[in-house]
């Protein structure tokens, strides 16, 4: 009989694909978790071992994406970002090297496996409702209100002139429409509203690019990492912020070490001055437009340039290339506040540090809150107000996040774990109570340890 790693009593573990017919060689935890370096990766699905070290380049996410479940068991993560699993069970088949030993758990670690059956079958319930179905009308009607505000906006300047007065109107008109922008690509980026993924992605682009002026495919590299570890150092980009703020467990780090490049301990007041107002004119223009040229997106990079040259072209006329140019600042700068108050109010007040290798609804849940849904709130933050359902259920459209909601409260009752729901403001006011906590813990540590 042969052995942990052998297929039928050869020597070690085998390399590559098993062949047809052969029986799979087995393996045990112990020996998945030597395979999680660069260039050596190995996850597992469904109890299937697979060898993603030569193919996790290829990935379509990008292959940091899968790269983050190395060593570990992937199958919720493959599930929560696969619409089509039977398209997407033909590229497994060539990775595939082997099995769990029968006697190993499904997963690695102290994880409790009911929380994770329980989660599974609360996934199927969602599936038996068609919660996974989308509306078209309801994003229909989403794009048509986005192109209306983009007209509004232009003809408030074409019909009343460029004073001050419908200036800052048609820039608040704008800057909401491309709030409600970055949300419907977020939509179509986890190919929630079409059932064919190249038809999200194509949709996507334009949303992206000629709405917004962004890459599709920058986006989606930075925000399915997000995803796949929300809140987790070096796997997270949305909390990998040092050394500008200091968040979670770095907070203490910091202290430690006695790095002081900012004064952390005031972290929660120039938040103001450097977070809202910079983050997507300054950061994610400048991040965006590396992306596109180091990783060669030319059609994101023309999908983006059609964006600048039909805001010029619509407001030069009125403005000129210096007053069209303010306008644009102007506007990225109140979209910039939204972004950034609407997508942290879930995540910076949660749990942020270092891997804990939780299961996949646990770990989803220390990092993500709700906010107290109303008709204004959901249209306002695009559903994220739901984040807990989000994240839970990526490709779920975010009109059946309500729905669910009642089935994940009593499978987080079931568990002991925390669905937190807070009222909006509060929301907002714990973003910075969170900022100056960390702070605090840092000047703490600096002085004392």
């Amino acid at each position: 009989m042969g052995g942990v790693g052998e297929p039928g009593g050869g020597p070690g573990p085998r390399e590559g694909p098993a062949p047809l017919g052969a029986p799979l060689p087995i393996f045990r935890w112990e020996q998945i978790r030597q395979h999680d370096l660069p260039g050596d990766k190995w996850l597992v699905i469904e109890r299937r071992v697979y060898d993603i070290s030569r193919w996790a380049q290829r990935h379509p996410g990008g292959s940091r994406l899968i790269g983050h479940h190395g060593a570990e068991d992937a199958t919720d993560a493959f599930h929560a970002f696969h619409q089509d699993l039977h398209f997407v069970r033909k590229f497994l088949k060539p990775l595939l090297i082997g099995e769990l030993a029968p006697e190993e758990p499904s997963q690695d670690g102290a994880q409790n496996a009911q929380l994770i059956e329980d989660f599974r079958a609360l996934r199927q319930a969602a599936e038996d409702m068609k919660l996974f179905e989308a509306d078209t009308t309801f994003f229909a009607l989403l794009l048509g209100h986005i192109l209306a505000m983009e007209l509004l906006a232009w003809l408030i300047i074409y019909l009343l002139g460029p004073g001050w007065v419908s200036s800052v109107l048609a820039a608040l008109i704008l800057a909401i429409s491309q709030a409600q922008s970055w949300c419907l690509q977020h939509d179509l980026g986890h190919a929630s509203i079409f059932t064919k993924s190249r038809w999200n992605h194509v949709a996507q682009q334009f949303v992206m690019g000629q709405l917004k002026g962004f890459s599709a495919h920058w986006w989606n590299f930075r925000h399915f990492q997000h995803h796949a570890k929300p809140n987790i150092f070096h796997k997270d980009p949305d909390v990998t912020v040092a050394p500008v703020f200091l968040l979670g467990e770095s907070s203490v780090e910091y202290g430690k070490k006695k790095r002081r490049y900012l004064p952390y301990n005031r972290q929660h007041l120039y938040f103001f001055l450097i977070g809202p107002p910079l983050l997507t004119l300054v950061n994610f223009e400048v991040e965006n437009l590396a992306y596109m040229l180091v990783c060669m997106q030319w059609t994101d990079l023309l999908w983006a340039a059609s964006f600048y040259s039909r805001f010029f072209l619509s407001y030069s006329p009125f403005y000129g290339a210096t007053g069209t140019l303010l306008l644009f600042v102007a506007v990225r700068v109140l979209e910039s506040h939204w972004f950034v108050w609407i997508t942290q109010m879930n995540h910076i007040p949660k749990e942020i540090g270092h891997e804990k290798h939780r299961d996949w609804a646990s770990s989803q849940l220390a990092a993500t809150c709700n906010v107290e849904p109303s008709l204004f709130i959901d249209w306002f933050s695009g559903h994220l107000n739901f984040q807990i359902e989000h994240h839970l259920f990526p490709t779920m459209p975010r009109h059946n996040y309500r729905r669910v909601a009642p089935l994940v409260k009593a499978f987080c009752a079931k568990h002991g774990l925390h669905y937190e729901v807070k009222p909006f403001l509060t929301a907002l006011v714990d973003i910075i109570g969170s900022l100056k906590k960390s702070g605090d813990i840092w000047l703490d540590a600096y002085l004392h340890q």
